[in-house]
Parts: C-alpha cells; structure tokens; sequence
C-alpha cells in the first residue's frame, strides 16, 4: 500500500488520535461522566415538560375542560393518572440526583391541584437541580443509595441505577405524560417533547 495519507489508513488514525482520549495502553476512552448524563438532561427535559403543560392548560381553556379533569385523564383504567406521571417524573429527577449527592430527597411543599400546582412543582425541581455541583455527582458511581421500599430498604449503586432504573423511568413517565395529551388532541408533538438542542 502506498505510504501517502490518503490511501493508509495508519496515517489518518495517528493524525485523528490527538482528538481522541486514550488510556496509558493506547486504547481508546469514551469519557462522559455521571452528572453530564443525569443532571442536565433532567433538567432539559424538565423544562420541555413544562412548555408542554403551557399548551395542555390552553387547550383545557380552549375546551372548556376543567383542569382537575384533564389530570385526572389516564391512557388505561390501570395507569397512573396524568397528575400521578408528572409527579413520578420530577421524583424521580430529583430524589435520585439528591440521594446521589449525598442529600435527603427535597420536600416541596406545593399543593398538587392545578396545572399551574404542577408547574411549580417543575419550576421548583429545576431549581433544586441547576443547585447541584457537578463535583457532588461526579465520582459517584460505585456510591450505594438506600431507598426504602415499604419496610424495606433497597441498597443501589449510583451508576447502575440510574442507567437501569432512573432514566428508564424518566422518560417513561415523561412519555406517558406526553401520550395522555396526544390522545386527547392536544397540539404537541415530537419537538415539544425533544426540545431544542
């Protein structure tokens, strides 16, 4: 093969390798750290909720719906109530993002009846979230998080659970929040529940 740098692939991974991060034996490392995929993807999402909820209250005004009963709306007579899937979605933002810190999971004191209650709820979550130093989460993943289950308490590692537990149930509920609107015709749609990047 000729030794010329379009045609040897040696010569283009050896001029690449200066933006790449390598261990000490040469191989190549994707570093991302543990706040970078949890705090503020939360907190993007968070706030995307939140411009969904502006237009689920305007359609609620639009057709004359009373806004107990739109939260009160399910996809299935088995599933969380729209109000209950906004709830799990701040929780589990903030409870695991807390207990990963260090700290108790925040208390809001917000009466949890109107969708303005519920944008508080968001507005208040993101708060407590942009508070967060990355140094309080990063370094943490071999950290262990007990979570009381009944009379139980479950013992987690901070990594491991928030890979196979809490994004999981982030977006899931995030999600499911999204369908109840969508199925009741409010206006959103896959942009709303991206966002701008």
């Amino acid at each position: 093969m000729p030794d010329c740098f379009p045609c040897n692939p040696k010569a283009i991974w050896q001029s690449l390798k200066p933006y790449f991060n390598f261990n000490v034996n040469g191989d190549f490392n994707m570093s991302i750290s543990l706040y970078q995929v949890s705090v503020p993807v939360f907190i993007k999402f968070l706030g995307n909720l939140s411009l969904i909820l502006d237009k689920a209250s305007a359609f609620a005004a639009e057709k004359k719906i009373e806004q107990s009963v739109l939260l009160d709306t399910r996809l299935y007579p088995n599933m969380f109530t729209f109000s209950r899937q906004l709830q799990r979605v701040a929780d589990h933002a903030t409870s695991y993002s807390a207990r990963l810190a260090g700290l108790p999971p925040p208390a809001f004191d917000i009466p949890l009846n109107t969708i303005g209650d519920y944008q508080a709820l968001i507005k208040a979550s993101i708060e407590f979230l942009s508070g967060l130093e990355v140094s309080q989460i990063d370094g943490q993943e071999s950290r262990e998080i007990s979570i009381p289950r009944g009379t139980e308490v479950r013992v987690v590692q901070g990594q491991t659970h928030l890979l196979n537990n809490i994004l999981p149930n982030f977006y899931f509920h995030l999600t499911t929040a999204y369908a109840v609107l969508r199925s009741i015709g409010v206006d959103v749609g896959k942009q709303d529940f991206l966002g701008r990047a």
